[in-house]
């Protein structure tokens, strides 16, 4: 039998092999263990900060909060638009929460009416998940107390306390102020400052018109945060106060109206629809652009109803429209000043007279002097005072729409300012060149026909412009100097906006212009167009000024211009002014719409308007109560003649005085 035979190098063979690979898989262990100890040692050593901030965050939460928004003041510091305490309820949505039975519940506090219901029931649904919706604004305090008290029974349920804006003088300032409202989903952008998450809390608001929305990202400011303590749900259970941020509140701006003047705007006008713009004549600033009839629009920051809204959209005067930007009217007789001065740059002599007999005929048809019996023979100063139409027909014949459109464009009408704010109309300053360009689809309208340029040299026709555009006429004619440019806007923030007087020098003759502010202020005297409804009772300021009546439609086609009839069909007032006569310091522009003549409508508005902007000036108000000087005695030659020795004058008797009556004798009996 054979012995077994031991191979030695086999066995050492796979020892080798079994300890080679145990060093390996013993090697690839350590690193293992290396690696996942170098990482904790990373996390614990150089991570701390890290994760420690993400274990917080999973305890605590912050909540965005907006910033108060920037207060708008007007030229002397008076709140235009302010923020005050506003109680509010809001209602989140979240897993589990029977949102309908919640606001069913909420309607036995606060008035929810079905409609209400279902808008409301929308939205939540709507929200981000724990976003909370506003579901009434402005509570009472009962209404505020009682929804708090049952908070454990009302789940997702939060009545707090935020700002709401306001504004203390209601519809005075309605349209260039503006209003703020909530953010709709056309507001909102992927990019940019309106895609900031802020915008989806429920007590923000983002301007819709006027300086509110211009200004929107000036007066935002910076949003705060407040820290709070939640559960593993998400829901709060604790508010640290000490960790909030604090919100950055936003720009103040100030405007350069005026309160007072702008508030009496308001009240003179009542119940007429127009406009009134007031400029400084030496820098340009806007002193008041009042548009009426206005609107609350303390209104509009807490939401309208839709019947409300369709009351304001619906009224014929059109509340909801600026008349000093978008609204655009034929100047009337206003523009006049404006012929005369194109008529004087043309080389027309001011003292050559046309006879006005109440009209004139031109291509066979009879065109009206306002006046039915005529003026007379007048020269140009007597044309601007009466508003003589037949002497401007003539003008304007004479010198051509072309020169009367330079000069009515020199002086910024069919032009658009940069005040700050949107909503601004162009208007239309027509000329040949336009005409042909407006009727590009009807070449048979494309010429321009003499007898147009009647029409064009009274303001009528297919003239157009705005309000705020003939306050900046009238105030570049009473500067004389500069082509002032009107400034809304006087800082953002403590900034100054340039001003409107950083412009370049009127292009017109010094003369032309003298002439033509002297024509202004003989309307305002004696004999005036404007002579009884101009006079200011201040002393010896005068005001200067222009009447203006514009027609809405043609009376040779039938119709009375009487004051009857229906609104819409009756002429619009207007009145343009400038004061003092002697040194020009504001400008004001009038426009009632539908208001049946310059100076029955406009021209009495205008003077009280004025008068307000005047007794305001420091400077003006020490001219009017200036004392009064001493009247002049008569001399009496009895009083003033003196004796040449001294005269002594004999006193008079002294009378003697009466006797004592006799005592009664000691013991006597009294008879």
């Amino acid at each position: 039998m054979a012995e077994p035979a031991i191979f030695f190098e086999e066995v050492n063979e796979r020892q080798g092999l079994f300890h080679r690979r145990a060093i390996l898989l013993g090697g690839f262990a350590g690193l293992g263990f290396a690696a996942l100890g170098g990482r904790l040692a990373y996390l614990q050593l150089f991570e701390t900060q890290r994760y420690e901030k993400l274990a917080t965050s999973n305890q605590f939460n912050f909540k965005l909060v907006p910033a108060p928004r920037g207060l708008i003041v007007d030229r002397n510091g008076a709140i235009l638009a302010a923020n005050r305490p506003n109680f509010r309820l809001l209602v989140a949505k979240d897993k589990g929460t029977d949102t309908e039975a919640t606001l069913k519940a909420l309607a036995e506090f606060v008035p929810i009416d079905a409609a209400r219901h279902k808008r409301l029931l929308r939205e939540i649904s709507n929200a981000p998940k724990r976003a909370p919706v506003s579901v009434m604004e402005d509570m009472s305090w009962e209404q505020f107390s009682a929804i708090n008290v049952r908070a454990p029974e009302l789940p997702n349920v939060t009545a707090d306390m935020g700002e709401v804006r306001v504004y203390p003088h209601g519809g005075a300032f309605a349209h260039v102020v503006g209003y703020v409202a909530k953010v709709n989903k056309d507001d909102l952008t992927a990019t940019g400052p309106n895609s900031d998450p802020i915008m989806l809390h429920p007590g923000f608001r983002i301007g819709k018109q006027g300086v509110e929305k211009a200004l929107d990202l000036d007066l935002r400011g910076r949003p705060g945060a407040k820290k709070v303590e939640v559960d593993a749900n998400g829901r709060e259970v604790r508010h640290d106060e000490e960790g909030d941020i604090r919100a950055i509140p936003g720009k103040e701006v100030q405007l350069t109206l005026d309160v007072d003047i702008q508030n009496r705007a308001l009240e003179v006008f009542g119940g007429e629809s127009g406009g009134a713009v007031m400029m400084d004549c030496r820098t340009g600033d806007i002193l008041c652009m009042m548009s009426a009839p206005s609107f609350d629009a303390n209104r509009f920051v807490r939401g309208l109803t839709g019947a409300e809204y369709r009351a304001l959209a619906n009224y014929e005067r059109k509340p909801l429209l600026d008349k000093c930007l978008s609204g655009l009217y034929p100047p009337g007789s206003t523009f006049k000043t404006m012929t005369a001065l194109a008529g004087l740059q043309a080389g027309i002599d001011p003292e050559a007279t046309v006879n006005c007999p109440g009209g004139m005929y031109f291509g066979g048809r009879f065109f009206h002097c306002h006046k039915k019996g005529g003026h007379g023979s007048q020269n140009m100063r007597d044309a601007i005072k009466n508003s003589c139409d037949t002497y401007f027909y003539s003008l304007a014949l004479r010198i051509g729409p072309t020169r009367i459109a330079q000069v009515a464009r020199a002086f910024g009408l069919g032009q658009t300012f940069d005040i700050g704010i949107p909503g601004q109309k162009k208007g239309t300053v027509p000329d040949p060149e336009w005409k042909k360009r407006y009727f590009k689809n009807n070449p048979a309208q494309q010429p321009w026909w003499p007898g147009e340029n009647l029409s064009y040299g009274i303001g009528q026709g297919y003239l157009q412009v705005n309000c705020l555009q003939l306050a900046v006429m009238t105030a570049r004619l009473a500067n004389g100097r500069k082509a002032l440019n009107p400034r809304l806007i006087k800082s953002v923030g403590g900034k100054e906006w340039p001003r409107g007087s950083d412009v370049p020098d009127l292009p017109f003759s010094q003369e032309h212009l003298d002439y033509v502010r002297a024509g202004m202020a003989a309307v305002t005297e004696a004999g005036g167009t404007a002579f009884s409804a101009s006079q200011l009772g201040l002393g010896d300021i005068l005001m200067a000024g222009k009447t203006g009546t514009a027609q809405v439609r043609n009376y040779d086609k039938g119709g009375s211009r009487g004051k009857g009839g229906p609104w819409r069909l009756r002429d619009h007032g207007l009145f343009v002014a400038f004061a003092p006569t002697d040194a020009p310091r504001y400008a004001l522009a009038v426009i009632v719409q539908h208001g049946m003549g310059g100076s029955t409508a406009a021209a009495p508005r205008a003077r009280e308007i004025m008068r307000v902007a005047l007794l305001k000036d420091p400077e003006l108000r020490a001219r009017i109560e200036k004392p009064l000087p001493m009247p002049q005695m008569q001399p009496d030659p009895e009083l003033d003649a003196v004796p040449d020795a001294p005269v002594f004058a004999t006193p008079p008797d002294t009378p003697t005085p009466a006797a004592a009556p006799a005592a009664a004798p000691t013991g006597g009996t009294p008879t």
